[in-house]
């Protein structure tokens, strides 16, 4: 019995020596080993991010991005020296300009500017802002300067008028001016307010077309050759949830804003009512933002007075009907409609599809959808955050094409 027990002790034991044989080897291998593929591959990854890692540094703009980004400085922060390409008057065409701006205190500045057009138009003046007041509530202007326009176009009145009916006028005003803007406490609710002293004087107008005074008389057009004085007062009351005026994205405007001008002498003062809104619908998380803008603005005389014609309402050009001349129609009542596809290129970039349509009428009561003048086009926008100093829009009407420079959003 003992040899047999002794004989299967023999044949057992090199089994288990093969067993331990293999729990040292086992243990001798690393645990990534042991684990397989994976594990191995995500070691290597480590490896190769950490040499990565070894050689990163900051990132460094090329000569271009350089560029650009000082543009975008310089365009939308207005700091000390700044281009200033808003024209003395709608319609005069590329303007060059520049304005430096002074600091005064934390917050409140004074900016002297001036621009010209190689037609002759020319402006210059000086603004003091406190964007500041009240707890931040409330933003004042005190604005004075003088400029002067030498080929405004004027076409008659109405609608059914042509370009061949085109006659050139101008004008020299001094002006001063000073508003007021409080935002309540809800920060939706605008409160606006203003007065502004000015004098017209209408001169002949220089260009291709006649000047004015060939074409009419005092008795067929009145306030030519006037030199008139105005007290301009102004008040608004809306609804603002756009990030800001100058440049949005998302967020409306609906306000009313009511005119009141007393002309010395008492011959030529009026009332004008404007009503206005504008809605900005983000679309793919801003990528993309619909933007529709309306004005309806109408006007009344006082006891015995007139409008003068350079007064009159109108659309056509930078803010209205693109695809028309500036000032292309005029009379005592109008309204204009936009719908633009706005798209983001980038952080200081915009294109934009546009639509516009509109018309003016001598009764407010002729304000509807008959008759309307139509135009299209494409656009860009040079922008910051809050403001937008160049756009430029290619427009396109039954009259041609159009292009237009502005130191401003086209709503």
């Amino acid at each position: 019995m003992k040899t047999t027990e002794q004989g299967a002790w023999l044949r057992w034991a090199p089994g288990r020596a093969a067993v331990a044989t293999i729990v040292a080897l086992l243990a001798a291998v690393p645990a990534g080993a042991q684990q397989g593929e994976p594990e191995s591959r995500a070691a290597e990854l480590e490896q190769a991010q950490a040499e990565k890692a070894k050689d990163l540094k900051p990132y460094v703009p090329n000569k271009a991005e350089k560029y650009l980004n000082y543009a975008e400085t310089m365009l939308t922060t207005g700091m000390n020296f700044h281009p200033y390409f808003e024209s003395a008057y709608s319609g005069g065409g590329f303007t060059l300009g520049a304005g430096y701006i002074k600091p005064v205190s934390a917050y409140n500045f004074v900016d002297v500017r001036g621009s010209f057009t190689p037609s002759g138009y020319k402006r210059i003046e000086a603004e003091f802002v406190a964007p500041r007041l009240f707890n931040r509530q409330g933003r004042l202007s005190i604005l004075g300067g003088w400029r002067e326009a030498t080929q405004v176009g004027f076409y008659g009145l109405g609608t059914a008028n042509t370009v061949d009916d085109r006659a050139n006028y101008g004008f020299k005003q001094p002006y001063g001016v000073a508003t007021l803007q409080v935002r309540p406490a809800n920060r939706l609710l605008v409160l606006g307010g203003g007065m502004a002293v000015s004098e017209w004087q209408q001169t002949p107008g220089s260009g291709s077309a006649p000047s004015v005074d060939e074409v009419y008389t005092p008795q067929t057009l009145t306030g030519l050759g006037e030199k008139i004085t105005y007290l301009h007062s102004q008040g608004t009351v809306g609804i603002d949830s756009r990030p800001s005026p100058g440049y949005a994205r998302r967020g409306g405007f609906y306000g009313v804003t009511m005119h009141d001008f007393t002309a010395r002498g008492g011959e030529f003062g009026f009332t004008q009512w404007d009503y206005e809104a504008t809605q900005h619908v983000p679309v793919r998380r801003d990528a993309w933002v619909l933007s529709f803008h309306g004005l309806v603005s109408t006007t009344g005389t006082k006891s015995g007075q007139q409008i003068p014609f350079f007064m009159l309402p109108s659309v056509g050009g930078g803010s209205s009907l693109r695809g028309y001349s500036s000032w292309r129609f005029r009379d005592r009542n109008s309204m204009v409609a936009t719908a633009e596809w706005r798209v983001i290129v980038n952080r200081f970039l915009d294109t934009a599809v546009f639509y516009d349509t509109g018309k003016v009428t001598a009764h407010a009561r002729d304000l509807d959808f008959s008759d309307l003048k139509h135009d299209y086009g494409i656009g860009v926008r040079f922008h910051g955050p809050l403001a937008t100093p160049l756009r430029v829009d290619f427009a396109k009407g039954n009259e041609g094409l159009s292009i237009v420079f502005a130191a401003s959003a086209a709503f």
